[in-house]
């Protein structure tokens, strides 16, 4: 979503990199593009004249003009004003003391609520809670049928008393009473010890005094701990009014942004926390229930500079990853065994768990100079290589070599693809063993510098009580064994030339006495000989 943005910003900050110190002039001209780029995402202009003010004032103070580096300390403001209008700092729940503690979802229609809903109690259960769903939106169609999905989907438990809409209008059934259902809902949840209330609610196209009145009525009856206002965050400049009609009509504790893995400008994320005065709590990134996560303003801020978010990233790896088959891969390459095509199988397994491959490179920091590489990636390349290693026998995957050409044909026609495709795969594995041997004997990884990109624990094996013997390189082996193990001993029947020596040649025996020292002719005359 931020990828313009970030372009832009970072094409700033490079021209500032030329520059040994900066000049009012260079500020006025890097605050104006930083205005231009903020204008450009759909930022709401007050939002853009305090941020952009800030950063002058700032930039044209002793902590730019008496820094080693300028340019980067002016990224350096522009990374803190960034965190400062996202909300400034993490915020997590604010929990019942008495349970459950009860969260009202407010928003318009189409903004994700629903969905939401089913994402956050996925996330509240794997933090060891016992979330309930309450399905108060019973006006727009089948909206609870979908809520009863989702949680199903989450295994959470959904409580659904009345069926809501079926038709294909938007109109509340006659009958229905949403207050009713969420305060039955409470009820419910207090009953069956749930520690956790979701309440869905009804939304419109639009901000309306109906909408405003039905959400204000289930607030009054519930009393939340927590209202939070779901926002599109692909909706723009608009999103500034709506948050403001919600704070004004309603109120809300705390923002979720729903849709921040669209190709929008972003405007609203940048926007509604200083507009609203209430934080980014929570961040939608995708269709699945697992791409959820808390909102970290210092980390978004490090994305939108391309400056990576590392910690998010390691998080989601923790998730997806089993500690154990880490364990037991890093134990097998220090032992010295080779890594398997299954081994690979079960890793590429455990890195798409972690989500699209994409979009885990893109928080790797400087990754925005690769934007073009990364578009054009194509996740079905995963799926080819899975097809491959699956058409496989288990021998061929623990001993890849034993494959030929006509085992190479099978596999092709078993995975829908070429013998050239399975070529390239048997090509890059060779070279990742070959580097993975090298890592475990402690070499590093290539192109490193010596001491670096060993893994845990592969430091080289010492015997007790003395330090291991180097291991001799003989270059040239011969072919004759016998001559072969001699080479191999580091015997040779050759002698070995003297130390100091060059191409074989002996230098002469150094002299044990001054009176041994031979002198160049006509010398002696000046130390003293006449």
């Amino acid at each position: 979503m931020f990828a313009t943005l970030s372009d832009r910003l970072t094409s700033t900050f490079k021209n500032l990199r030329t520059k040994g110190r900066l000049s009012e002039a260079d500020i006025d001209a890097t605050v104006r593009e930083i205005r231009r780029a903020l204008l450009d995402a759909d930022v709401a202009v007050p939002v853009v004249r305090s941020f952009t003010g800030a950063v002058r004032e700032r930039a044209l103070s002793a902590e730019v003009s008496g820094a080693l580096n300028p340019a980067q300390q002016v990224v350096k403001i522009v990374n803190e004003e960034l965190v400062a209008i996202l909300g400034g700092q993490t915020r997590t729940l604010n929990l019942a003391k008495n349970p459950p503690t009860v969260i009202l979802l407010a928003g318009l229609q189409g903004a994700g609520k629903t969905t939401l809903a089913g994402k956050l109690a996925l996330h509240l259960k794997g933090q060891g809670h016992t979330p309930l769903l309450v399905a108060a939106d019973l006006q727009r169609p089948n909206a609870v049928t979908q809520l009863q999905v989702v949680g199903e989907r989450a295994g959470v438990p959904v409580f659904a008393p009345h069926p809501g809409n079926q038709g294909s209008e938007d109109l509340l059934p006659f009958g229905a009473d949403p207050v009713a259902v969420a305060r039955e809902g409470l009820a419910t949840a207090k009953t069956k010890l749930h520690d956790v209330l979701i309440v869905d609610t009804a939304g419109r196209l639009g901000v309306d005094a109906e909408l405003m009145q039905q959400a204000s009525d289930i607030r009054d009856a519930l009393d939340p701990d927590e209202i939070l206002f779901v926002i599109d965050a692909m909706i723009g400049q608009d999103a500034v009014t709506t948050a403001q009609a919600f704070a004004d009509g309603v109120g809300f504790t705390g923002v979720v942004l729903s849709k921040l893995d669209g190709d929008a400008r972003g405007g609203a994320a940048l926007s509604v926390a200083s507009v609203t005065g209430k934080p980014i709590m929570y961040a939608s990134t995708g269709e699945k229930l697992t791409e959820f996560e808390v909102f970290h303003p210092d980390r978004m801020a490090s994305r939108i500079l391309d400056m990576g978010d590392i910690l998010t990233l390691i998080e989601q790896a923790e998730k997806a990853f089993d500690a154990g088959q880490a364990e037991e891969m890093v134990d097998k390459l220090a032992s010295g065994k080779d890594l398997t095509l299954e081994d690979f199988l079960t890793q590429m397994q455990q890195l798409r768990n972690a989500g699209p491959l994409k979009k885990m490179m893109g928080m790797l920091p400087g990754m925005g100079q690769m934007r073009e590489a990364l578009d054009n990636f194509d996740e079905r390349e995963v799926d080819r290589i899975e097809a491959i290693i699956r058409s496989m026998t288990p021998a061929e995957r623990r001993t890849p070599k034993i494959i030929n050409g006509s085992r190479r044909s099978r596999i092709a026609a078993g995975s829908g693809t070429k013998p050239s495709d399975v070529n390239q795969l048997l090509e890059r594995f060779d070279g990742a063993q070959k580097m993975m041997r090298q890592m475990a004997k402690g070499g590093g990884v290539p192109g490193m510098p010596p001491g670096m990109g060993n893994l845990p624990g592969m430091g080289g094996k010492k015997s007790r009580g003395r330090t291991a013997a180097p291991v001799r390189k003989v270059k040239g082996k011969s072919g004759n064994p016998a001559r072969r193990a001699e080479q191999e001993r580091g015997i040779t029947s050759k002698p070995a030339a003297p130390q100091g020596s060059a191409f074989g040649i002996a230098p002469k025996a150094e002299p044990t006495s001054p009176a041994e020292i031979e002198l160049p002719a006509g010398l002696d005359r000046f130390l003293g000989g006449r």
